[in-house]
């Protein structure tokens, strides 16, 4: 089932609230809700009800697979398109794949630190899965 705009919006702020040592604010705009780990920026939640979506960091290959993908999901918004992409509501948007998108992306974002740095983090780091190719998110079939 795929998730509307504003529990996209809320599943990704309880899963970034839900790992180690994040801080968010909003140190840009009051419309963009800024989630980081040890000050460097891995979440953006938009509050704008007209452009429901989140940013999150992502490797280039598997960002333009992703966007290959799902029609909802495109080069991020604001940031360096090639390391960011933007989620919004659509078909095969589900909460684990917001999750995935999240944990993937702060786990990109520690992975430049010094170990000493790092937050302690239970479990292995998650990667992003791929789209499956279904009718429903085939390109061919993308409305």
């Amino acid at each position: 089932m795929s998730t509307a705009g504003d529990r996209l919006q809320d599943t990704a702020r309880k899963a970034a609230l839900a790992l180690p040592d994040v801080s968010h604010g909003r140190p840009f705009t009051p419309g963009l809700d800024v989630y980081k780990v040890a000050g460097k920026v891995f979440l953006i939640v938009t509050d704008d009800p007209e452009e429901q979506i989140i940013t999150v960091k992502c490797e280039p290959e598997h960002a333009r697979a992703l966007e290959r993908g799902y029609a909802s999901i495109t080069p991020g918004r604001y940031l360096d398109k090639r390391h960011w992409i933007s989620l919004g509501p659509g078909r095969g948007i589900t909460k684990q794949l917001i999750n995935d998108a999240v944990e993937h992306s702060y786990d990109l974002a520690i992975d430049g630190l010094p170990q000493s740095e790092r937050p302690q983090r239970a479990g292995a780091p998650r990667s992003l899965p791929g789209p499956a190719r279904t009718e429903a998110n085939h390109p061919a079939v993308r409305r």
